[in-house]
């Protein structure tokens, strides 16, 4: 099977995503607070999916199974809730650019230590050299972008 799709997909989501923390920060501006700009935000994200889900996802799924959970599922919203509000502040302080570059790096690190511990119900894939280096070339990266705006 060949995931060139799921890769373009992917680069379309990074793309798009690298919109977000700009028009939230205008927002925020507009509005006069980072967490109403983040409430407003997920308000919108709120009433898109839903139609979405009982339009194309036809209502699928059984709601009656939210007790039925692990309680570290809470931890996806707050997460969502952390990267709206955290990048209205951060990302304009530092610049769209090497925000990004700091979450991309950041991200490599959590999923490396999810992958290495098989957290979340996930495989377990260890941690090996090679992830290293690559690890290390994006925070190398995050530095150069740093130093490209002095």
């Amino acid at each position: 099977m060949t995931v060139v799709p799921q890769l373009f997909a992917a680069l379309a989501i990074g793309a798009c995503l690298s919109l977000q923390p700009p028009i939230n920060a205008a927002m925020a501006r507009t509005l006069g607070s980072p967490l109403l700009a983040a409430v407003v935000s997920i308000a919108i994200s709120f009433a898109v999916v839903v139609p979405v889900w009982l339009t194309v996802g036809q209502g699928a799924g059984d709601l009656t199974q939210v007790r039925a959970l692990p309680w570290w599922v809470v931890l996806g919203g707050v997460i969502g809730v952390v990267f709206v509000a955290g990048s209205v502040v951060v990302a304009p302080a530092l610049g769209i650019a090497l925000f990004f570059v700091c979450v991309v790096a950041g991200q490599l690190v959590g999923a490396t230590a999810v992958d290495h511990l098989g957290a979340f119900g996930v495989s377990a894939k260890p941690v090996d050299a090679m992830k290293l280096v690559g690890i290390a070339l994006v925070l190398i990266g995050a530095a150069l972008v740093q130093r490209s705006g002095r």
